[in-house]
């Protein structure tokens, strides 16, 4: 069957996913449309296409344990220098999240991985382009404010295009998909200010 690459994440609900991804783009991030916008909790990683059935019970499982949690994003934040990102930053949601993840790789199950940084959760903007772009998402997105209900997350894999598809969603202790949210408008950055570069 061959090996496949998947991650698990929590999708950003609209409009906030379209307003980011599309911010994202515009900084000049080629792999923008590519990627959901979302919260990362298993980051890329290949497994055999035969451990899949193994891999979706386990989520399922996770899943059922689950409960629904509040997120707001508020500001941005860098992982510059250690890694070329900027992203929203998560003010409310952290130790669900961390949580989550932590079942989610859990050694005795069968998305067991190290990660090659301590877990940090956050939603990107731009990752790996030219500095200027990244201090202008930096400065464009500070005051960028979004809240929901988190009430579950999804199984994604990414095709030999690059593209990330979602592959089924685990709503929180239930068997049906999860209701779209309660987003509220985001309140939009203030574009009319240039860019200052970071130091």
């Amino acid at each position: 069957m061959g090996t496949v690459t998947l991650g698990v994440s929590i999708a950003v609900p609209e409009p906030y996913g379209s307003y980011l991804q599309g911010r994202r783009a515009g900084f000049g991030d080629p792999a923008a449309h590519g990627i959901p916008t979302h919260v990362t909790l298993l980051p890329p990683t290949e497994v055999d296409g035969s451990a899949l059935p193994a891999i979706e019970a386990h989520l399922a499982r996770v899943a059922a344990e689950g409960r629904p949690f509040p997120m707001r994003l508020e500001g941005t934040g860098t992982f510059r220098p250690l890694s070329p990102v900027v992203f929203v930053k998560i003010v409310e949601g952290v130790e669900e999240c961390a949580a989550l993840q932590e079942r989610i790789r859990a050694a005795s199950g069968p998305c067991a991985r190290e990660l090659q940084f301590p877990y940090h959760p956050h939603v990107t903007v731009a990752h790996g382009i030219d500095e200027g772009a990244m201090d202008r998402a930096f400065t464009e997105l500070k005051d960028y404010e979004a809240a929901w209900t988190i009430r579950g997350f999804a199984l994604y894999e990414q095709g030999a295009d690059g593209v990330w598809r979602l592959e089924r969603e685990y709503p929180f202790g239930a068997s049906e998909p999860p209701e779209g949210g309660t987003p509220v408008v985001p309140r939009q950055a203030d574009l009319s200010r240039p860019a200052t570069p970071l130091h």
